[in-house]
């Protein structure tokens, strides 16, 4: 009986405490220089999972604390990493948390390095949708026109293709992806085979063109089209392209330059829905401005009344709509602009939460009454874990 009791406990050590680093004196995994230039995909994974409650000040303009002595719960942080770490919610790249500013937990499995980009998905939209509002604190649009045409921006159209109803799609309905407009698979395979028709505005001439009639019926909240939309606007509007508005105006501004935004080959203007690649710690940062309603080291870089709008709950979306979501402490589900957002409850309460997120598992989760960031990367993440492990793990190490 006592050999059976020893083996347990051998083998509960073992699964607890090997294969990952808890000292704050280990440095993160970083890529290799070849590495770097290999396709996520080809990155090979971590041969030790990185833990750390004490992350490093690497003077990137995230500051940095320590879990458990500027928030949180250490051990309940812990040991929800462990669980991470032997795939109990799936295959994830990282784990990080930021608390009142400050960058408190980090943590990297499988493929995740410190210095990699990792794929964003559709978690690209809301890196977008702060283009868009960066572009109104510039002033090169109000917010008075969210609620004008889209088609008025875009000068380079002929409104006198347009299906009936084109007009009726304004800037808010882009944001909310509520737009109304309705392509067949058999037309967008026309479209398709006059690839230079679509370049720059030729993409929206060619949708407006090809839709059914846009009516307020159909301009209801439905995923998918909307970003690319908004990506033209910018373009239009802001000096220069969107790409170097977007670099200069904003990732500039952050401090985050190791990143990759690809270029949409029909367009040829920058991919606003997917096919972007950013560090965790630039995740951070994108969440961290907006908790701070568009401040960023003391400068307003995205109008506050922006931000509000942006991650509060413009409509319903039903439930089930947010990735990973669907489950008994998730309720409410609903859309802003290019943010989810959704009420996660613990222990009698909800708490409400707006979220960039990705296919994939890319998460940016926000809640605001706690102050708290929550930033994960993964791959082939259809464990519909990430939301309920926030509300069942986290919530309860932030709340006294």
């Amino acid at each position: 009986m006592q050999n059976k009791i020893g083996l347990l406990l051998i083998m509960f050590l073992t699964l607890t405490n090997t294969g990952f680093a808890q000292q704050s004196d280990n440095v993160a995994p970083e890529a290799t220089a070849s590495e770097a230039e290999l396709t996520f995909w080809d990155i090979p994974t971590l041969k030790e999972d990185f833990i750390d409650a004490t992350p490093r000040d690497r003077k990137d303009g995230i500051l940095v604390g320590e879990l458990g002595v500027d928030g949180g719960n250490k051990e309940m942080i812990l040991r929800l990493a462990r669980h991470i770490a032997g795939n109990l919610y799936g295959n994830f790249d990282s784990f990080l948390i930021a608390h009142k500013g400050k960058l408190i937990f980090e943590s990297y499995f499988t493929r995740g390095r410190i210095n990699l980009p990792h794929p964003q998905a559709s978690a690209t939209k809301t890196w977008t949708g702060l283009a868009f509002g960066r572009a109104i604190q510039l002033g090169y649009l109000t917010m008075d026109d969210l609620d004008k045409p889209l088609v008025s921006f875009l000068k380079d159209l002929d409104s006198t293709k347009f299906v009936d109803g084109a007009e009726k799609i304004t800037l808010n309905h882009a944001l909310t992806m509520s737009s109304g407009i309705r392509i067949s698979e058999k037309q967008r395979e026309g479209m398709n085979k006059n690839p230079d028709r679509l370049k720059g505005q030729g993409h929206v001439q060619a949708l407006l063109e090809h839709s059914a009639p846009i009516t307020e019926e159909y301009q209801v909240f439905k995923y998918g089209g909307g970003a690319e939309l908004m990506m033209q606007v910018i373009e239009a509007v802001v000096p220069g392209s969107a790409m170097d508005f977007i670099k200069n105006e904003l990732l500039n501004k952050m401090g985050i330059t190791n990143y990759q935004w690809q270029i949409n080959d029909q367009t040829g203007l920058p991919e606003a829905g997917w096919r972007t690649s950013m560090t965790s710690r630039a995740m951070v940062k994108l969440g961290i401005l907006a908790m701070n309603n568009g401040k960023w080291n003391g400068e307003q870089l995205i109008p506050e009344v922006f931000i509000t709008k942006a991650t509060s709950r413009i409509l319903y979306t039903g439930e089930n709509a947010v990735y990973f979501g669907g489950c008994k402490d998730i309720s409410n589900e609903g859309y802003g602009y290019f943010w989810w957002n959704a009420d996660l409850k613990y222990d009698n309460k909800s708490y409400f939460s707006a979220s960039a997120q990705g296919g994939g598992g890319q998460f940016i989760i926000l809640i605001e009454e706690l102050d708290l960031v929550v930033v994960t990367t993964a791959h082939n993440n259809r464990h519909p874990s990430t939301l309920r492990m926030t509300a069942e793990r986290i919530l309860p190490a932030f709340i006294k």
